[in-house]
């Protein structure tokens, strides 16, 4: 046997992926959340990206119910919640700004959702943002997909909101590929067997309906395979060794459309039978001085053993960053989202980072 490659030693494995059909805050979605967090070497620390929501006035509070879901739903884990609220380019929020992408870079399970598909893709293509999530999820990180975000991560991204609200003509959009360093070309569409539209209006295939899905399947390149994800169920993937688990109440339907095959799984398989699955060189498609940053800090990261804890006294924590936490718990009682938010950052600001915790709000160093 010839030995390691020197690129591929010494790096954790590539993190689990989770993806939502729909049900991410559901008890469907507990059980998912729990397939990731016992697959943690520590306890969850959740990095929340915003930016699918971007657009929207209160990203703040859709990042929220998540946050506040996983503290509630999943307490005996002990999750830390920070939202990055890397919402649009060209602002001081912008998924290229380093200074909030900080959470990304110790978090262990990274989390995208709700949202527009194509404007996350838009904003996130190329950014620092996806390239850190994608770096970090290749050293190890879990990385938690849902409702647009599953849609984003997509080689071909389905402009749902664009067709089916705007009446735009049928079409794709170029997606961000998560799984094509991987040797898979594929394209998930979530909310497969959706029924919100009632006996009046066909909403199955993600609110295309059958008859417009039809066409749009036509439109694919050939090589592409459509991954389709039933209503208040997920698709875990171990991408070390390529296993899939279906949780929930459906099933997940692979469909290669120029092979006119069809097949349901509603329990597991394996993605080596949708495609020629294979692992990438960790470092592919990622800036060399950025990788190597992330490699770096996960050395950093790894947790200290006891002795080495406990001669280390915890820095405390100034009385302006204090006054600031409590006043944006205040704001948080409320639901005064941009107030807290802006408060947040404040606190980001003064070199501090705030963690969302069952017990309440952690302040550590950034």
């Amino acid at each position: 046997m010839s030995p390691p490659s020197p690129v591929l030693s010494n790096i954790a494995p590539a993190g689990p992926v989770v993806l939502f059909g729909s049900g991410e805050t559901s008890s469907m979605g507990r059980k998912a959340f729990d397939w990731v967090f016992r697959r943690l070497a520590q306890a969850p620390h959740v990095a929340i990206l915003e930016t699918p929501a971007g657009f929207q006035p209160n990203s703040a509070w859709v990042a929220s119910q998540v946050a506040d879901f996983l503290t509630e739903r999943l307490v005996e884990f002990s999750p830390q919640s920070t939202t990055v609220p890397a919402r649009e380019r060209g602002t001081p929020l912008s998924p290229d700004n380093a200074e909030i992408l900080g959470p990304l870079l110790t978090a262990n399970t990274l989390y995208l959702g709700a949202g527009s598909p194509t404007y996350a893709v838009g904003q996130l293509r190329d950014s620092l943002a996806w390239h850190m999530v994608i770096g970090r999820q290749r050293l190890g990180a879990a990385l938690v997909l849902s409702s647009a975000a599953v849609l984003a991560a997509s080689s071909q991204t389905l402009p749902v909101y664009e067709i089916y609200k705007v009446g735009e003509k049928l079409h794709w959009k170029p997606g961000l590929n998560f799984f094509g360093p991987y040797g898979l070309e594929l394209v998930f569409v979530p909310h497969w067997n959706n029924t919100e539209g009632g006996a009046n209006l066909d909403t199955c295939f993600c609110f295309m309906g059958g008859a417009r899905f039809e066409k749009m399947v036509a439109m694919l390149p050939e090589t592409a395979t459509i991954l389709g994800i039933d209503e208040h169920t997920a698709l875990t993937v171990d991408l070390q060794t390529g296993a899939c688990q279906v949780i929930g109440a459906g099933q997940v339907t692979v469909l290669s459309p120029y092979a006119r095959k069809v097949t349901e799984y509603a329990h597991s398989f394996d993605l080596a039978e949708i495609g020629s699955f294979q692992p990438p060189n960790p470092a592919e498609g990622l800036p060399p001085d950025l990788w190597a940053s992330l490699q770096a800090n996960g050395r950093t990261a790894q947790p200290a053993s006891p002795a080495a804890s406990d001669a280390l006294p915890p820095q405390p924590v100034p009385p302006e960053v204090m006054r600031l936490v409590e006043a944006r718990e205040a704001a948080r009682q409320r639901r005064d989202w941009p107030a807290a938010d802006k408060l947040r950052n404040e606190v980001l600001a003064l070199g501090w980072q705030i963690q969302d915790t069952a017990t309440g709000a952690a302040v550590k160093p950034r």
